[in-house]
């Protein structure tokens, strides 16, 4: 039974166009050229939600273009059914595309704030979406004969220059354009707005006259359809995204922020004793005990010389409140990535109280840089190196915990200098922090492994390292009051369970820039907790 939405049109018969076949086959080409740069900006919007939310990057792009390649070809495929009214199922193609591919990162963030479900609802998306972008190919080559009939090989090439052209366009805007101007989530709703215009309003125009009257109303009930959706999502995208990030802390939120680098976010709870700062999800201080970590991390490397000091991350000045507590002390260089982190720091009340303003103290200088990228520039040596960095859950992290970087820190330190490394739990971790000792001593440095207790954290360990010796752990003799660190807890802090020594853990292996080890120890520790 024929489609009482769509006009019967004998395959290989020429359409009836409004204008020239030249401009008609203009207007194909350029609606191929825009859907094709929404498809890439879809796809890339995927792939950078889960980089937010999850931090692995490799994992998330690898999941969304798999899956995204594989259900390509099945539109591709399903498609075949549908050529006989090319016109018509390229409109709702094109509909349903920028319906799912504009509300996916609405879609993904309510599945992972209030659901639990990203990975499946990740896969589902990517699924959907390469469908729907796999059938475009075939409706619009049938549509490109239909105008003017040609040798198959040269509609394809024309098509094809199309597409990966408008993929160019599309990969650049994404985020040169779309996430500096508009963010991620109406970023990607605009996009399916022109999306929605350019591949529906083209089949309106140009093949209106091999569509019936229902055919025509439908498909502009559906781009009204569309358009309301999508125009409803950004009035509301705020308050969306401030209940959905509510919804992942346990404390309310009071300053968010997403930076060119990742998510910052500080709560504190009602009774104002517990403030914590979150990068892309990841705790990095609570108020409470934040002293705790802090203490242990730089009293011990500062027994020693310590007129120079390299504080590598730390953006948030609670190590560098530690370190200006040594009047000794004559110059400090923090090198942190994100200028975001620093300046929040720096002028939040709350967290300048915390760090005592030590970031506006004229012996600090502050770079924002990679560590990685700043350790292989500079000529400076210093007297005493802090590496206060984030977990390596990624690759752009990991190297921070590779061979390589350690080799790089042990060139930054003078003959007699000592460093310190956070790294990570010695007891929810601890192939990931044995891997670590590991990769230290294969760039040179002779380390001694201690660990703490940190409630917010849980257990917490640190390798203290010099170049030609494994140091004594010790206060130094000068050092300020501390609220937790003593020699007591220092001696304790050498003593790790049997269960949690590196023989115990099957001697993990060092983590390099080709072989980065530490992300699959990371990544397969904490289980069960």
């Amino acid at each position: 039974m024929a489609d009482p939405a769509v006009a019967e049109h004998p395959a290989g018969q020429a359409e009836r166009l409004p204008v020239p076949p030249r401009l008609a086959r203009f207007a194909v080409l350029f609606a191929v050229f825009v859907c094709a740069a929404c498809g890439l900006v879809y796809e890339l919007a995927l792939v950078a939600l889960g980089s937010y939310l999850l931090g692995d990057t490799i994992t998330q792009a690898s999941v969304v273009l798999a899956v995204m390649v594989f259900a390509m070809g099945v539109g591709s495929l399903a498609s075949k059914r549908l050529t006989e009214r090319p016109a018509f199922w390229f409109a709702v193609v094109e509909g349903l595309l920028s319906l799912v591919g504009g509300l996916s990162v609405l879609v993904l963030y309510a599945a992972f704030a209030w659901f639990s479900l990203y990975q499946p609802a990740l896969v589902g998306l990517s699924f959907l979406i390469g469908v729907l972008i796999g059938a475009e190919i075939p409706l619009l080559m049938t549509l490109i004969q239909r105008i003017r009939r040609q040798e198959a090989a040269t509609a394809v090439a024309d098509l094809f220059a199309a597409d990966y052209v408008g993929g160019l366009i599309g990969g650049l805007a994404f985020p040169f354009l779309l996430l500096p101007a508009f963010g991620l989530l109406e970023g990607v709703v605009l996009v399916g707005m022109v999306n929605a215009v350019t591949g529906m309003a083209v089949v309106l125009w140009l093949f209106r006259r091999s569509l019936t009257r229902l055919g025509t109303a439908g498909l502009a009930a559906g781009l009204a359809l569309v358009m309301a959706a999508s125009v409803s999502v950004l009035a509301l995208s705020d308050r969306f995204e401030v209940d959905a990030r509510q919804a992942l802390y346990r404390d309310p939120v009071v300053h968010a922020q997403r930076s060119d680098y990742q998510e910052i976010v500080l709560t504190e709870n009602l009774a104002r004793t517990d403030l914590r700062l979150f990068l892309n999800g990841d705790l990095q201080f609570s108020s409470l005990d934040e002293y705790r970590y802090h203490e242990s991390l730089v009293h011990p490397v500062m027994d020693g010389p310590r007129r120079d000091v390299l504080v590598l991350g730390g953006g948030d000045g609670l190590a560098l409140r530690e370190i200006l507590a040594y009047e000794d002390v004559a110059r400090v260089v923090l090198v942190d990535l994100d200028p975001a982190v620093v300046e929040l720091a720096r002028t939040h009340p709350r967290i300048s109280e915390l760090n005592r303003g030590a970031l506006d103290d004229p012996r600090v200088t502050v770079v924002n840089d990679d560590a990685f990228t700043w350790l292989r520039t500079t000529a400076d040596r210093f007297d005493a190196v802090v590496a206060d960095l984030p977990d390596p859950d990624d690759v752009a992290t990991a190297k921070l915990y590779s061979v390589e970087f350690y080799g790089l820190l042990r060139q930054a330190m003078t003959a007699d200098a000592r460093a310190v490394v956070q790294a990570g739990s010695p007891y929810f971790a601890p192939r990931a922090y044995w891997s670590v000792q590991r990769s230290m001593h294969e760039a040179g440095l002779h380390t001694t492994p201690y660990n703490v207790d940190v409630p917010s954290f849980g257990n917490w360990g640190f390798f203290l390292a010099r170049t030609d010796r494994a140091p004594e752990l010790a206060l130094p003799a000068d050092a300020p009051d501390t609220a937790f660190l003593d020699a007591a807890v220092l001696e304790a802090a050498q003593v790790f369970p049997k269960d949690r020594r590196p023989d115990a853990q099957g001697e993990p292996l060092p983590s390099t820039l080709l072989h980065p080890r530490i992300i699959d120890y990371h990544r397969n520790a904490w289980a069960g907790y």
